[in-house]
């Protein structure tokens, strides 16, 4: 009946926010209380079929879920015959034939009748609500914003006002300040004789809020003294809905505002300093993960929401990049050389890849988990990745990749969201991010109030200088293995590796230690005194062998082997599980005159750059160690090594040997380690991998599900699994610290930068955490929350 009904709106009232829905009912009886109905609807025929016509198509969409689409081409449809431009053109009768259509279409697709009846509206309403908390919709979301899956929704049910009762009416959504930039200027839009929704539906273009200003004075000076109340009481931004119904101003809602993350630091910054809040306050403000935004490039969004999606994956290494396909690395190295913009599409990267990704502007797997090889590597390089992307098909020998039903092949243009994970077809248009003004007074306050260290992953001057600049507070790892796969050294390797005798493979480690003391000494500087993390050799020597057949005869005749020795020499180490193999202290056991080789080049840098009267804390790091007696011998070599160089030079620079807790036995036998160990740094990637039993490049095929079904709330190589992965963590801790009380204890796995895992951390009592260089603020905003109990 449209004789005297009432409008009700009904919404989820947690995590996922539903579009109003709006009840035809009669005499409601709510909690025994009866809604009294004041004839609103009567006065205006063609308001009350505007009304009814709204009701039955977002009923028919969010509660019959019938595609929206085909209530707006009956619309569309009407509008065209009766030769209305706007929504406001139909008059009654025309809005009449809507309705009639409308039912019909109901009919049509369930079968039913459209319910007349309120209260059965109201239960259908109510009902999608609580259904829509299990929709494919709301699970992607909640997985993107680490909301628990068991949590649950609410609903509201309100009496509504309405603003579509002629010109006099009207509605709108402010915010109290800008939500983009942060500024503190009202910000939001409306539209007279417009319900809600029609301000965000586009059919109508709104007007700026401040516009009302000119239309009615009073109005807004109310609406604006109103807004200013809100905001000081919540003391927060607040998004705001308001309806004008006759003249008189009604304010729906008021939440806490979503803002871009410059907007959230700039508008901390400004409430401390205008008294609304504390600076701890401040700091518990901001997402740590939201801070990634304001260090890379992002896509223009008018842009991005015209381009074409060819597949998802998982976002490894935040930011925007767009370029050319090139499928091997030195072709993308060619490619930048002659000026062109490339990305490195791979099924999976290695360390061999490392030229074409430094040199890429993007970097994209088909293979691979957020730990992979292209994730960590990208991420320490500040560089935009894509990994693990199934949807894509790569056949790198053809220099072809099917997705979406198409072939992409050497040359075509794609574009990379490292922030979402997915690859668009053509070019898009990026914009530079520029660090807001308030970000180093806000970066100062988390850093006066954590109690934590922050250090950086680094593997050369540039990565460590950028580290310095972002904050770090020295490096925690330096991968060695990352300098040797530069065009002029990795022939040297490679001749190291096959060398017959030892006398030859001492002669090409001496050919490389000069290139390794050069990194050192840069290395030393950039960090001005700060303490350095360096990791000796740890991956197996077949990664820096090329396993394609072209690239191995090349080899051959370069190294003066046969093709077919060295295709022997290749197969035999290769290894079924490099994880579980020769590789990191095992393989200095074997030859150890590979660390000793890296030690003298450290030590020797140490004396240059000691000699310039630039101060240097040099950490040695003996990785993947499970045995006490691998420290014993591996440690007792370097400090010997160290001792007599520096010795020699007349330095005097302390430096200490350390380990690297990463296989299971190590943190069971942690208290016998420590008796060879100035420090631990726990490597959480391959303590996970081997606790867990899976590969980080695999699990990525499966995790998804695991979530979903309640076995992991949060996926183990990004957050610290501390049921599991953490219980050995505070058993290391425990046993190290008891047999040598000051024991230094850091993390240097990425899970590093992740602020769960640095609350852990924290818990735990690590004296650092250490991260790639551009996580390096996420991680000084996670310890802060941390010590502020977060």
């Amino acid at each position: 009946s449209l004789e005297k009904p009432l409008l009700v709106s009904v919404r989820s009232g947690a995590a996922i926010s539903m579009p109003g829905m709006m009840d035809t009912v009669l005499n409601l009886g709510l909690n025994d209380q009866t809604v009294e109905v004041h004839g609103k609807l009567t006065e205006n025929p063609r308001f009350a079929y505007d009304c009814y016509r709204r009701f039955i198509q977002m009923f028919g969409d969010v509660v019959l879920e019938i595609e929206k689409y085909k209530f707006d081409r009956i619309f569309d449809k009407v509008k065209d015959q009766v030769g209305a431009v706007n929504d406001t053109d139909l008059d009654a009768e025309a809005l009449a034939q809507v309705i009639d259509k409308y039912k019909a279409l109901v009919q049509k697709e369930t079968k039913k009748p459209f319910p007349q009846e309120p209260r059965d509206q109201l239960v259908l309403a109510i009902d999608a609500v609580f259904r829509s908390w299990n929709n494919p919709r709301a699970t992607v979301y909640r997985n993107a914003n680490e909301i628990p899956h068991d949590l649950g929704t609410a609903v509201n049910v309100q009496s509504m006002v309405f603003g579509n009762m002629g010109d006099d009416s009207g509605t709108g959504v402010a915010f109290t300040r800008n939500p983009s930039t942060g500024e503190h200027a009202l910000f939001g839009e409306y539209l007279m004789n417009a319900q809600g929704e029609d301000v965000v539906a586009g059919i109508r273009t709104p007007k700026p809020v401040k516009e009302l200003a000119e239309a009615n004075p009073t109005l807004y000076k109310q609406f604006s003294d109103t807004v200013q109340k809100l905001e000081a009481h919540y003391r927060d931004m607040q998004d705001i809905e308001f309806t004008i119904e006759k003249g008189s101003l009604y304010f729906l809602q008021t939440r806490t505002g979503k803002r871009t993350a410059a907007a959230a630091m700039n508008i901390a910054v400004d409430m401390v300093n205008e008294g609304l809040i504390t600076k701890e306050e401040a700091l518990l403000r901001v997402n740590p993960k939201d801070i990634d935004k304001l260090l890379h490039p992002t896509f223009d969004e008018k842009a991005l929401g015209q381009a074409k999606k060819v597949g998802k994956g998982l976002p490894a290494s935040p930011g925007a990049a767009t370029g050319q396909i090139y499928f091997y690395p030195e072709d993308v190295v060619k490619a930048v050389e002659a000026g062109q913009k490339a990305i490195l599409v791979r099924t999976e990267t290695s360390p061999e890849d490392i030229e074409g990704m430094i040199a890429a502007e993007g970097i994209v797997t088909a293979r691979g988990g957020m730990t992979s090889h292209a994730a960590v590597v990208a991420r320490g390089m500040g560089k935009c990745c894509v990994a693990g992307c199934n949807d894509i098909h790569v056949e790198e020998a053809r220099r072809v990749f099917h997705a979406s039903g198409q072939t992409f092949k050497e040359g075509d243009w794609i574009s990379l969201d490292g922030n979402t994970g997915t690859i668009y077809e053509g070019t898009i248009p990026t914009r530079e991010i520029t660090l807001a003004g308030s970000f180093g007074t806000f970066m100062g306050w988390a850093d006066e109030v954590r109690t934590i260290g922050v250090r950086t992953n680094a593997d050369n001057p540039g990565d460590a200088a950028k580290a310095v600049e972002f904050g770090a507070e020295g490096i925690g790892l330096c991968r060695t293995e990352h300098m040797f796969f530069e065009e002029d050294r990795i022939p040297i390797v490679r001749r190291m590796i096959i060398s017959r005798t030892i006398e030859d493979r001492v002669q090409a480690l001496n050919e490389l230690k000069p290139f390794q003391k050069k990194d050192f000494v840069g290395i030393f500087e950039a960090m001005k005194g700060l303490p350095v993390t360096i990791r000796l050799l740890d991956p197996p020597l077949h990664e820096f062998l090329p396993s394609e057949a072209e690239d191995i005869e090349k080899l051959a005749g370069d190294m003066q082997v046969s093709a077919e020795e060295l295709t022997t020499l290749i197969s035999d180490l290769k290894e079924f599980n490099p994880m579980l193999g020769h590789r990191g202290c095992r393989l200095a056991i074997t030859y150890p005159e590979i660390y000793e080789m890296q030690c003298r080049a450290i030590f020797e840098a140490i004396v240059e750059v000691a000699k310039k009267n630039i101060a240097v804390q040099p950490e040695i790091m003996i990785p993947l160690v499970g045995h006490a007696k691998e420290l014993e011998i591996l440690g007792n070599m370097a400090q010997e090594v160290g001792d007599k160089i520096l010795g020699e030079a007349g330095v005097s620079v302390p430096f200490t040997v350390g380990t690297m807790i990463e296989v299971p036995r190590a943190a069971l036998i942690a208290d016998e380690i420590a008796k060879h160990a100035a420090f631990f740094s726990f490597g959480t990637n391959d303590l996970t991998q081997m606790t867990l039993g899976f590969s980080r490049d695999d699990a990525g095929k499966f995790i998804g599900e695991y979530k979903i079904k309640g076995v992991f709330e949060r996926d183990p190589f990004e957050a610290i699994d501390q049921q599991g992965v953490g219980k050995l963590m505070k058993l290391a801790l425990d046993l190290g610290r008891a047999a040598k009380p000051d024991l230094k204890v850091g993390i240097c796995g990425e899970h590093g930068g992740e602020p769960t895992s640095i609350a852990f951390c924290h818990k735990l009592g690590f004296d650092y955490v250490s991260c790639s260089p551009y996580r390096v603020p996420i991680a000084r905003l996670a310890a802060a929350q941390a010590t502020l109990g977060q």
